[in-house]
């Protein structure tokens, strides 16, 4: 392993936490690192791997490795990935992926790669240590939000002290100049999401923490261009190689959009519509999902909203505000299943994206045209928006509330109206922002330029 040459070719294991939004960006890497000849074994449990054999692009080269999860108590039969449980039982999920270390153990000693790269099961890299394997804590999350979030808690907890919600509402003294803070109701949010255990009497920061300050490389699924600056932060934070692999963007998509939605999109004048979508796991109360929606009939402009239905209704139907169908017919749809998301981003008549700030749905927006409208739900998304919103200035973010981060209908209708209508300032100059990033993302050479520093890094960790 340490005569390797230059030109020689490297095996990857991937080992992802067990959540779609993990499991995907970590086989879009593995696609992009078995394109340039290097072999990959993927750790995923075991029915799961039907739903990802489609997005593998290189089945010579990337080998699924079904694992089978251990029990535990609480966790419905058969549960393997966080789409199987609802959320209060995810750490539970978390627990049986700390369960498998024996079966990592006994596949790498048989596997020998040369690098594992893994994310929250921090135990992963003193285990590659002893077994002479490079370890890689390959974060699918902003390397803003890790430098925000860890930093300030990290040097408190060091010392046994308890961080609070005011440590979180602005940035630690050394941090770069930055357009990130957060409100109250988020710090608090973050406080609590840091200190509660997440699985194996772990808690979520010390995960984190534990993997960074064990792992050989750190990396971001993310390029200079957006967060240079906090990379170079967490490099000189932590003492060791930060590696972008580049923002990995959406391959073209090679299918059609439904007939119906591409009959309904055509229906409008281009760039007139407002699309809204929160990812796959983002699950409203009913009193924000009904704002929300009431807040695009008040734009009075056409709107596409594709949200799974929330907290205590079974379908969407039974969740829309009283007489909204009637009153929006025509105009606008509300869709409770899966749609083609890039396909309708890229449609001519899409204007407009009203994003939770999910950092796949971020890249997505950037590289088509509509407008981008920010209205963060939780964790990280918070600090996704005000990179977006406020140091890249490609997006507006809604107003909310200090205290409890109650937004309206009116705030929702200001931050559509503020991105769309001609005559907005503030929306030519996102637009104006927003194009240039597209640009530079798009330009030719930009991601293999990234995947091929990427790899000479990953060859140098393992010389």
């Amino acid at each position: 392993m340490g005569n390797q040459t230059r030109s020689s070719t490297f095996h990857v294991a991937m080992y992802p936490w067990f959540a779609f939004g993990h499991l995907t960006p970590f086989l879009q890497i593995s696609n992009k690192l078995a394109e340039k000849g290097h072999r990959i074994s993927f750790l995923l449990p075991t029915k799961t791997q039907p739903k990802l054999e489609q997005f593998n692009l290189h089945p010579h080269l990337i080998h699924f490795i079904p694992l089978a999860l251990p029990h535990v108590d609480g966790l419905p039969p058969g549960a393997e990935t966080t789409s199987d449980v609802p959320l209060n039982l995810q750490p539970l999920i978390m627990t049986a992926m700390d369960r498998t270390q024996p079966q990592i153990e006994s596949l790498l000693k048989d596997l020998k790669p040369d690098l594992i790269f893994f994310d929250f099961t921090h135990w992963v890299a003193p285990l590659a240590r002893t077994l002479g394997i490079k370890s890689v804590q390959y974060c699918i999350t902003c390397a803003a939000s890790i430098s925000y979030l860890l930093t300030p808690a990290s040097s408190k907890m060091d010392q046994g002290i308890q961080l609070s919600e005011d440590d979180l509402m602005h940035p630690p003294p050394d941090f770069p100049p930055s357009s990130i803070k957060l409100h109250r109701f988020e710090a608090r949010g973050m406080t609590f999401i840091t200190y509660r255990e997440y699985g194996s009497g772990v808690s979520f920061y010390e995960r984190l923490t534990y993997a960074m300050r064990d792992c050989d490389a750190i990396s971001y699924r993310s390029c200079r261009e957006i967060e240079g600056k906090y990379s170079d932060y967490i490099e000189k934070k932590y003492n060791k190689p930060v590696l972008l692999s580049g923002p990995i963007l959406p391959d073209p998509p090679t299918s059609s959009l439904e007939d119906k939605w591409e009959n309904w999109l055509n229906g409008f004048k281009p760039r007139s519509v407002v699309y809204c979508a929160f990812g796959s796991e983002c699950y409203l109360k009913m009193d924000q999902f009904q704002e929300l929606l009431l807040g695009f009939e008040l734009t009075e402009m056409p709107f596409f909203v594709a949200l799974k239905p929330p907290i205590g209704a079974k379908t969407i139907e039974e969740a829309l505000p009283e007489g909204f169908k009637k009153r929006v017919e025509g105009r606008g749809v509300v869709e409770g299943g899966w749609v083609q998301q890039q396909l309708i981003l890229g449609h001519p008549s899409v204007g407009c994206f009203v994003s939770h700030s999910g950092i796949s749905s971020l890249t997505e927006s950037l590289v088509n045209d509509p407008q981008l409208v920010l209205l963060p739900y939780s964790g990280d998304q918070f600090v996704n928006a005000r990179l977006m919103s406020g140091d890249l200035k490609v997006g507006v973010e809604v107003e909310r509330r200090e205290e409890d981060g109650w937004f309206t209908k009116e705030s929702v209708c200001k931050a559509v109206k503020l991105v769309m209508e001609e005559s907005s300032e503030i929306g030519r100059e996102v637009q104006s922002n927003r194009l240039k990033l597209r640009e530079v993302l798009l330009k030719e050479g930009f991601e293999s330029g990234y995947i091929n520093s990427f790899i000479e890094k990953l060859q140098d960790l393992i010389q």
